[in-house]
């Protein structure tokens, strides 16, 4: 499918109906779509996102979550929408329209699908969304509604694009960095959950998953009354924590959004105490709030090294034991060294006194005994003088206390060292820069509750307590989410051992039940299942694999900088881990990649993803050229943009992020071009251009 237009109207810059065409051409699937910062691009970006998830598009990227978040909330983020000029003018509804075409979906054959998603501030509490197919109703999307959800958000999510992976599909290219650094297990969760759904192992499950509930009707008719009544116990169950785990949900995002709004509250109410104190802006204050955040985790670094300086000074007040242990180390190790070169010595003189008496045995002459002795005894002293004359004598009475390793001694030696030489330097300077860093805390939490004080003014003291009450509340919430998050960990292990069990009931009761016909072809559908996942998965990892290291190797400049690339997919396929090595066979951390290389790491994963999946869907990007330099730029608008979807829109700076140069080696595969025009402080609309005449067009613009 692609998009053959998007009408935004009285959204936010956009004053009016503003419609703009994006149908690609056989050869030329790039539309190029700039403006200045501020006129529009980042909004007309989010407008799309919106239009086709509404409240869930902080689903899609973090960035809509943090703006939902600031402003107290989806419906006063959303409700802000309307542009200014037009609530002027006493109008009270906006909207986004997205026109799709070349849409292909089997239960619902259609040339075009229109969906409008619009909000009308004085009558709506939420949004509307309506899904039209070739300009009409569908009862096949109205009753797909249930309890909890319009039929068309299900439709757009299920049809049109999953919302779990929209990020690969709608992103700020300067942002699709975080693909190289997640690190924290939820995130990992949440992308896995997404290259699931791309690679589509995840409706193969989900079908294989159907087939055995089917067939579990099946199994009752031939169980056991016992292993019937268990069978039936273990889908209750089940089918019970999965509604616990959807209500528990459920609770956390209804308490997300109270937070939402008691932290907004909160904040209105700190911009209410500044006035009234008239002791400093809002932007004052919330610059000594980043400042005491970040004064605060230097003092959790700095603590943690006093902590271990801390566990030092027990050995430092007991020197005088430290370097008499020290010194019977030493002479420890010395007594084992001169024992074995004693015993050494003792060896090679043994030796030597019985080489002479097998030479005195062929001597013709008897010698003495005294002048045997005599030799025998200087021998041994003569061997020890010359060959092992820094040997000390070992002590008849010496003990070893400590029998210490070589490492042990080691070990304790640094220790020795470190406190001798810069425990004392590192624990002034450690400890003068916590006491610096505390002292600047206590002054910036000073000039907060400066800025908020006169508590004698019951005004201000009842704008206090609001405001407390409204903290204590966050607090209460976030106590409340986490226990909730734990009580869906506990029903989801519950449910995995249910799984666990129903499969092995499952398994007792096949091997003595009879199959009917229709039980056995779902048996069959359900065996060809299992062994098709298991092929799919690897036949996925290993093109995966391929695709990524060949998007690599075209993208990067550093060629054979990434040798291999590797995918694990594990047996339930919901956490998969891609892995980066060198010509070393060494696993690179995608940490240490600079940030460049980050953006075409996950350009390259994008890429390969897309290809991977049976999505046809149209690539938006933001702010497509951050962070290359002119041999990355190169590749990635000669090899990737022209690649990496049927339809690709573009979203960059001219002249800045978009050189004159990479705009001419774009050109050709440019369908069209469009400029963002801001002719009014509050108003901005789409002019059309060429790809010939873009720049000379923008210039005009700018000059007037």
């Amino acid at each position: 499918m692609f998009i053959k237009e998007i009408e935004l109207n009285n959204f936010r810059i956009y004053k009016g109906k503003n419609t703009i065409n994006l149908s690609p051409e056989t050869d030329k699937n790039i539309t190029l779509v700039s403006g200045k910062n501020g006129f529009g691009k980042t909004t007309f970006l989010m407008s799309l996102v919106w239009c086709l998830y509404g409240k869930q598009m902080q689903n899609v990227d973090e960035l809509y979550l943090k703006e939902i978040s600031d402003k107290g909330g989806y419906p006063k983020y959303i409700g802000n929408s309307l542009n200014r000029l037009a609530k002027v003018e006493g109008e009270n509804k906006f909207s986004v329209s997205v026109t799709f075409n070349d849409v292909k979906i089997q239960e619902i054959p259609c040339k075009e699908i229109k969906i409008t998603r619009s909000f009308n501030t004085i009558s709506s509490t939420s949004d509307k969304v309506e899904v039209l197919v070739d300009g009409f109703e569908n009862e096949l999307i109205l009753d797909l509604t249930t309890d909890g959800q319009q039929g068309e958000e299900i439709f757009i999510r299920d049809y049109i694009l999953p919302i779990e992976i929209a990020k690969f599909f709608f992103f700020d290219a300067e942002k699709i960095v975080a693909l190289a650094e997640i690190n924290s297990p939820e995130q990992r969760r949440l992308l896995s959950k997404a290259y699931t759904e791309v690679l589509g192992i995840k409706k193969y499950e989900d079908l294989k998953e159907q087939l055995e509930n089917i067939q579990d009707d099946y199994r009752k008719k031939s169980a056991k009354p016992k292993e019937k009544t268990e069978l039936n116990s273990i889908i209750a169950d089940i089918d019970n924590a999965d509604i616990e785990i959807e209500s528990l949900e459920k609770e956390i995002s209804e308490l997300d959004e109270e937070k939402i709004e008691k932290a907004n509250a909160s904040n209105d109410i700190q911009r209410k105490l500044i006035t009234e104190g008239n002791k400093m802006t809002l932007e004052q204050l919330n610059n000594l709030k980043v400042e005491e955040s970040e004064l605060n985790n230097k003092m959790i670094g700095l603590q943690d090294g006093l902590k271990d300086l801390f566990d030092l000074i027990p050995f430092g007040l007991a020197g005088e034991t430290l370097m008499e242990v020290s010194t019977q180390l030493k002479d420890e190790k010395d007594y084992r060294d001169s024992k074995f070169i004693q015993e050494d010595v003792d060896v090679k003189t043994k030796n030597i006194l019985d080489d002479l008496e097998d030479k005195k045995r062929s001597f013709p002459i008897v010698i003495p005994t005294d002048i045997r002795n005599f030799y025998e005894k200087q021998i041994s002293a003569l061997v020890k003088k010359h060959f092992f004359s820094d040997t000390p004598e070992l002590p008849s009475n010496f003990k070893t206390l400590h029998d210490f390793s070589d490492t042990e001694t080691n070990e304790f030696n640094t220790l020795i060292n470190t406190l001798k030489h810069s425990f004392k330097s590192s624990f002034t300077n450690l400890n003068d820069e916590y006491l610096r860093t505390k002292n600047s805390i206590d002054s910036i939490r000073r000039k907060i509750r400066d800025a908020e004080k006169d508590a004698e003014d019951e005004h201000i003291a009842s704008l206090r307590a609001d405001k407390e009450k409204l903290d204590t509340r966050v607090l209460t919430i976030e106590s409340e989410i986490r226990d909730l998050n734990q009580k869906i960990g506990t029903f989801k292990n519950t449910k995995k051992t249910l799984k666990q069990r129903q499969e092995e009931l499952r398994k007792k009761i096949d091997n003595s039940r009879k199959y009917s016909d229709k039980d056995a072809k779902a048996q069959e559908i359900i065996n060809k299942l299992k062994v098709f996942i298991k092929s799919f998965k690897e036949e996925k990892k290993k093109s995966l694999e391929e695709n990524i290291l060949n998007e690599l190797n075209i993208l990067l400049h550093k060629k054979n900088f990434i040798e291999k690339v590797t995918v694990d997919i594990n047996q339930a396929g919901d956490d998969v881990d891609i892995s980066l090595f060198n010509s070393r066979n060494e696993k690179i951390d995608k940490g240490s990649l600079s940030m460049g290389e980050r953006q075409m790491y996950a350009s390259a994963l994008l890429k390969a993803l897309v290809d991977e999946s049976d999505i046809e869907f149209p690539v938006f990007i933001d702010s497509p050229m951050q962070k290359f330099d002119a041999d990355h730029a190169q590749n990635v608008i000669k090899e990737f943009y022209p690649n990496v979807s049927k339809q690709v829109v573009l979203f960059p700076l001219l002249h800045k992020e978009l050189t004159v140069p990479e705009f001419n080696l774009l050109k050709p595969k440019m369908s069209k071009a469009y400029l963002i025009h801001n002719y009014s402080t509050d108003a901005s609309k789409f002019v059309e251009a060429t790809p010939d005449n873009l720049l000379t067009k923008y210039d005009e613009l700018d000059a007037n």
